[in-house]
């Protein structure tokens, strides 16, 4: 992620605003939030402007992908290119979710909520979708741990790490 975070901040943000690259950057499925204030610490962007752009990036795709994520790996299925691809993704979605069916709104929020590789809103919201969970309540499970994610990297990424690499 490192890496990737790097090239954003070199090539993206010397063309467009800190705070613009930071909420494109949160976004993105595997970067999202984490990935966000990482950019920001970067960037020099400031904690309380950093905070709000990745908690509404991260959290923006979300509703759509609890709604659609369904029907389009459905759609993918039907092609013997990208089946495989669907029946890896809902194999590894469906070893995550194997731990958030007892406490499902709790496991969920955790599971979105650690900063974790493999972890975040996408795959929380890929998850809850294969469950089939209920909308209502997945969004607010994810939003939670979205905030809790954010919450824990704006320690690393401005306080631990700030402190050691600025």
């Amino acid at each position: 992620m490192d890496q990737v975070v790097n090239w954003f901040a070199t090539t993206v943000g010397s063309r467009i605003s800190a705070e613009a690259v930071t909420f494109i950057v949160s976004l993105l499925p595997i970067l999202e939030c984490r990935g966000g204030l990482l950019l920001a610490s970067i960037l020099k962007v400031n904690l309380l402007k950093a905070i709000p752009l990745v908690i509404v990036g991260n959290i923006l795709p979300i509703p759509f992908v609890l709604l659609f994520m369904r029907h389009i790996l459905n759609f993918m299925r039907r092609f013997s290119v990208t089946r495989p691809f669907v029946e890896w993704l809902e194999k590894r979605a469906k070893n995550k979710s194997a731990g958030l069916k007892r406490g499902e709104f709790w496991g969920l929020l955790l599971f979105v909520g650690i900063p974790l590789p493999g972890t975040g809103g996408w795959t929380g919201a890929l998850v809850a979708s294969l469950m089939e969970m209920d909308f209502k309540k997945a969004m607010l499970a994810i939003s939670l741990g979205v905030l809790l994610a954010t919450f824990i990297m704006a320690i690393v990424s401005y306080g631990l790490l700030g402190i050691l690499f600025h």
